[in-house]
């Protein structure tokens, strides 16, 4: 009678250890911190909820989506190597960031190869995406969710001349982002590049210290450019790009439904992101124009051939996956 009741006692005890066990693993979700430079107004901001909303209905529980903006967690541009130390968990990395480490994709850093928002997805979804993405993961160990439409950057002008082809940007004073791959698409254009920081572009259309800007019109209007300028070139020279990215220690620690999850979220994050953004694009284009702007559509054809061609004689062509062109020109 003793040996049965301790028997008992010891299985309640063994059963009770289990119940208390097993909230206490589900109280310990999987932490993704996601750090970005993305002001609370910019659509890769907005949808960042939504992507923690999905997760959430399709993994409850299981994941503790923590979003940071404003670069407060870490700097533009350092997000990569931080998922590599294993410092951060989550980020949107950009082309011109991945092509530091991987040369093969400053492809996607060239001016007019992909050609709108539904030519990206279509070659991001492709077995060109497929391939790319590879590459991130096996030499940067970072796991690309999905990518998001960043925007088609335009020329944005204060000097009077009107612009129709590349010959018409000699000797402008055209401000790029202050790395290599920037400055050679500045050049590409046409134009004199001068590498600037973005908070400082406002100012110095105000003073005559450079003659323009590209960026996409959403930046045109959120960083209030359009006050220093009095032209919009459509040149639509980039299709940009952002992927949401998991840090590929991370992804290896979840489960395949856990993946799955994940997967669908960032599907869903980016669908979303996409909407909000063309249709930004597609009415601002109007409203500069009754702002008094001059907006107009060069002629993009001689630009494309142009740019194209300073490309494929450079030295930045070498890194290029043989033949890669040619099938991202032939998805349609």
């Amino acid at each position: 009678m003793a040996f049965s009741l301790s028997r008992r006692l010891v299985l309640g005890l063994a059963l009770s250890s289990a119940l208390v066990a097993g909230p206490a693993f589900a109280a310990n979700p999987v932490k993704l911190r996601i750090s970005t430079p993305a002001v609370d107004s910019d659509w890769h901001a907005k949808m960042l909820p939504v992507f923690k909303e999905e997760l959430e209905k399709r993994a409850p529980g299981q994941f503790d989506v923590e979003i940071h903006l404003n670069a407060t967690l870490f700097k533009q541009g350092t997000e990569p190597a931080a998922m590599q130390r294993g410092n951060l968990e989550m980020a949107m990395i950009s082309a011109f960031d991945i092509a530091k480490q991987i040369p093969e994709w400053s492809i996607f850093t060239a001016g007019y190869l992909i050609r709108d928002p539904e030519h990206q997805q279509k070659v991001f979804a492709s077995d060109i995406g497929e391939e790319m993405y590879k590459l991130v993961e096996d030499k940067m160990g970072i796991k690309v969710l999905a990518v998001g439409y960043l925007g088609t950057r335009q020329l944005n002008l204060r000097i009077e001349k009107e612009v129709k082809t590349p010959a018409d940007l000699a000797g402008v004073k055209l401000r790029m982002p202050g790395s290599d791959t920037w400055l050679f698409l500045g050049k590409a254009l046409g134009a004199n590049p001068l590498p600037l920081a973005f908070g400082e572009i406002y100012t110095a259309l105000q003073t005559g210290a450079i003659d323009g800007q590209d960026n996409p019109l959403p930046t045109v209007r959120a960083a209030k450019f359009y006050e220093v300028t009095k032209q919009i070139v459509l040149t639509d020279h980039l299709v940009d790009s952002i992927f949401l990215s998991l840090a590929g220690a991370t992804w290896n620690k979840l489960d395949d439904k856990q993946k799955e999850a994940v997967l669908e979220a960032a599907q869903a994050a980016v669908a979303f992101n996409n909407e909000g953004r063309i249709g930004e694009e597609r009415q601002l284009a109007a409203d500069f124009a009754q702002q008094g702007l001059k907006v107009y559509r060069p002629d993009v054809e001689a630009f494309r051939s142009h740019v194209q061609k300073a490309y494929l004689e450079s030295e930045l062509s070498k890194a290029w996956p043989k033949g890669m062109v040619e099938r991202i020109n032939a998805v349609k």
